[in-house]
This record gives C-alpha cells, sequence and structure tokens, in this order.
C-alpha cells in the first residue's frame, strides 16, 4: 500500500482556501492510484472551537471535496471534518474515509475531546473505535489527543487492525511527545503507523508538521520537516504478517485486563 500524507498550513477558518491548497498540493505531485491519501484533522478550517463556522451543513462541503480528490486521483483518503453534533451548537471532531469510486467507507468521531482547548464544551466524545479494510489492511482512523490513551489502539488491535491513521493539529510545544507516542503505539501494537500533522500557525499555536510513518517495529520510514509537503511511503503487509508471526507477543496479552 501506498500512503501519502498531505502536511500543510491550514488557513484559519477558510474552508475555500483549503480546499484550494490541497488540491494545488496534489495536482503538483499527483498520488499513485490506489493510494492512500490522508489529510490533517479538521483540515478545512484548523483547530478552532468555533463551530457555527466549522461544522458542515447539510451540503456537507468538505467531504463533497473529498470525494472529488478520491476520483480525480483514484485514491483512497482520510480526513479530518466536523459534523454536527445531536444538541444544538455542538459539533463532532470525525475522520472520514472515502474510497476511489467516492464512496465514505468509514466514519470516526474522536473519542477523547481534548478538554484543556475546551473542546469536550463543543464538541460530542464519539463511543466506537472504527475499522476498515483496504489493500488487505486493517486500518483504524484516531484523531489527534486519542494518541495519549493506548487502551484505544489495544482494543483497535484485538478487533483486527494493523494500521493506525494518526491525524492531528498538534502544536510544535509538545512535538517530541507526540513522535514517542506514535512510536510506541506502532510498538506495542505491532502496527504501523501513520501521523499526519500540520504546519504553519493558528491564532494560538504554532505548529511543526513532522508527519511521520512508522513500521511495527517502531522504526521512522519516512518523515517530513517543518515546511508544506507532501509525504510518501510504502507499507508491506506481509512484512508486517512476517514480523507478527515471528514474534508472537499479542498471543501473552491479558484480555481480562483490557478495559471493558
Amino acid at each position: 500500500m501506498h500512503v501519502v500524507a498531505v502536511q500543510f498550513d491550514i488557513t484559519w477558518e477558510d474552508r475555500a482556501a483549503n480546499h484550494a491548497r490541497v488540491m494545488n498540493m496534489l495536482e503538483r505531485d499527483p498520488p499513485p492510484r490506489q493510494s492512500i491519501v490522508v489529510l490533517p484533522e479538521m483540515f478545512a478550517s484548523g483547530f478552532s472551537m468555533n463551530v457555527a463556522k466549522t461544522a458542515q451543513d447539510e451540503t456537507r462541503a468538505d467531504e463533497r471535496f473529498v470525494t472529488e480528490v478520491c476520483r480525480r486521483f483514484g485514491a483512497w483518503c482520510v480526513a479530518g471534518v466536523v459534523g454536527r453534533g445531536g444538541s444544538p451548537g455542538t459539533g463532532r471532531n470525525e475522520a472520514v474515509v472515502f474510497d476511489p469510486a467516492g464512496q465514505l467507507v468509514a466514519r470516526y468521531c474522536k473519542m477523547h475531546p481534548f478538554s484543556l482547548a475546551g473542546e469536550h464544551r463543543c464538541c460530542e466524545a464519539g463511543g466506537e473505535i472504527v475499522t476498515f479494510d483496504c489493500q488487505g489492511f486493517s486500518a483504524a482512523p484516531v484523531i489527534c489527543y486519542d494518541l495519549r490513551f493506548p487502551e484505544l489502539f489495544r482494543l483497535a488491535t484485538r478487533r483486527g487492525a494493523n494500521l493506525f491513521l494518526v491525524i492531528a493539529n498538534w502544536p510544535d510545544a509538545r512535538a517530541e511527545q507526540r513522535l514517542v507516542l506514535l512510536r510506541a503505539r506502532a510498538i506495542e501494537n505491532q502496527a504501523y503507523v501513520v501521523g499526519v500533522n500540520r504546519v504553519g500557525d493558528d491564532p494560538s499555536h504554532h505548529y511543526a508538521g513532522q508527519s511521520v510513518v512508522i513500521n511495527p517495529q517502531g522504526e521512522v520510514i519516512a518523515r517530513a520537516d517543518d515546511g508544506e509537503q507532501l509525504l510518501h511511503a510504502d507499507l508491506d503487509l506481509d512484512a508486517l504478517n512476517d514480523y507478527r508471526a515471528a514474534f508472537p507477543w499479542q498471543h501473552d496479552m491479558r484480555d481480562d485486563l483490557l478495559p471493558r
């Protein structure tokens, strides 16, 4: 499987500008057909708590744009969007997945809203781990702050996940922690981890990018710097399966110790 991480400077609360920037980057360096293109958390707005501005209306403009990306390039796409919540004025921080035909195949809602930024007051918490099948992999989308909670990853692994797609707006002040946690999630679950981050600035934070692709041994096989770019990497399913067979640590896991 070929993965393309789209690392870019998200224009604050400007849907049209961000759609145009993503498309321009992909047109300059088209992803191979059947690859999986991964966009950051809240790719069309930045990490804004202004749900009235960021949430999609009934036209679902951000998802229509992702559909266009999939159909134009014949690729899968994972993207962070904001859906409408069940209560007035609330949203849902989501990762949506579309296949190359532009069909929705998965929708995951962030299970751990970032309380330090007040996200828990405006965005509903998800309650379900989601996986989808893609070219032999079982992939699980994960969103930013979720990375700090290893039980989510462990439960997804128990359900068959061997690839985690971690989309984020993760500030530079805690960048090293993110890299450590991404490597840990790969090692402890014997899975590939793709971590996609943004660059640039919003009203509160600076973002240094450092999108990465990590193999099941915890080795970084591709890493972006702090600029806008498409990060390419190939994932080897046979090598992953061989590694799990040679070192079957998961067989020693105590299911009775997992969260219920």
